[in-house]
């Protein structure tokens, strides 16, 4: 989906129509979580601070988000996935990969099938969506990128080698910024660049991730679409207005925070045995605290207590809290919870 959140509260309110928006939290205070295309153009970017957004755009216009109403898009938007094919991989609320070699409409062109699947979720929701189409998850995530918003890409088996080879080192998914710079530092600046150095040589750069590099920059990736990935955390968070100071204060944050975890675990029909407390402090440093536990748990009176005693332990926090986090990980598969005696893996990992 193209800038999904922040696109979903344009289309709802026609006066953020054409403006630069940012969804998450307010000016002051908090992080983007989507910024509209307008917003883009200034560079503002998700997971930037809102006084960074700000200062790049003094007229960008903060709305809070919604995630049940971005939820309930994102479950409309994945009901006509699926009538395509059940073999879909959610990635987050905006984003799957879909497997069509085969498809339950017999439509032999992939092409069709995504132009057709953007019609649809365009007539049905109003939002606009970009589609990547390639012989694989690797090339059809690069694709999807190349003309946003409101495009298809199409890499064909026969242009895979020459497109990787001109592909600049930024555009290659699962390089980033900082690995980008180093990789320049050595002259390498296209995917035919890093294609001429050996797969030794890159592991020793970059240690398990140079083998991956090497691959994909031969199009190599044999990942299969997996229609029932599985979760690996439920948690929620909350960027506050002003400062927390006294640990009472910020106990008395956590408690809707803790409903809203078990409220999104009962909803999943998950448990977890590990529990994490995310502390960001005034200045950004962030710290987190966690305890795993020997039973499974999803309810508010199980979590409480443990994250009290988090945040107490070894001591309160000392500096003032502008975010407090609370994670659910090591989760149980649904599958699982109702049928545990076919569960061999609950003694393994937790």
């Amino acid at each position: 989906m193209d800038a999904f959140y922040a696109s979903v509260e344009q289309r709802d309110n026609p006066e953020l129509k054409g403006k630069p928006v940012a969804v998450g939290g307010s000016r002051e205070r908090g992080v983007v979580a989507a910024a509209s295309y307008e917003a883009r153009a200034y560079g503002v970017r998700s997971a930037m601070p809102s006084l960074t957004a700000s200062r790049l755009c003094p007229r960008l216009i903060f709305v809070r988000p919604n995630f049940d109403k971005y939820r309930d898009i994102s479950l409309q938007i994945r009901e006509i996935f699926l009538s395509y094919t059940d073999l879909v991989e959610p990635l987050s609320l905006d984003e799957a990969f879909l497997d069509v070699t085969e498809n339950k409409q017999g439509i032999p062109s992939a092409t069709k099938i995504a132009k057709k699947i953007r019609e649809e979720i365009f007539q049905k929701t109003h939002l606009t969506a970009s589609a990547g189409i390639s012989i694989n998850k690797f090339l059809a995530k690069v694709a999807t990128d190349i003309h946003k918003p409101d495009g298809i890409t199409l890499i064909p088996p026969d242009q895979v080698e020459s497109f990787l080879e001109k592909l600049p080192i930024a555009k290659f998914h699962g390089i980033g910024k900082k690995t980008a710079e180093k990789m320049k530092r050595m002259g390498i600046h296209t995917g035919k660049d890093l294609k001429a150095r050996s797969e030794v040589e890159l592991a020793r750069r970059f240690g398990k991730m140079g083998r991956y590099f090497y691959k994909i920059v031969r199009a190599i990736d044999e990942r299969p679409v997996k229609p029932n990935r599985i979760r690996k955390s439920i948690g929620a968070e909350n960027t506050f207005s002003t400062d927390l100071e006294q640990p009472e204060e910020m106990l008395e944050k956590l408690l809707p925070i803790i409903q809203k975890v078990c409220e999104r675990a009962q909803k999943a029909g998950s448990k977890g045995k590990t529990l994490t407390l995310k502390i960001k402090y005034h200045d950004f440093v962030l710290t987190t605290r966690s305890r795993t536990l020997t039973q499974w748990i999803d309810r508010e009176e199980e979590i409480i207590p443990v994250i009290q005693e988090l945040l107490y332990q070894p001591t309160p926090p000392l500096k003032p809290v502008r975010l407090l986090g609370v994670s659910l990980s090591s989760l149980l598969r649904p599958s699982l919870l109702e049928h545990p005696e076919s569960g061999t893996q609950l003694t393994l990992h937790f």
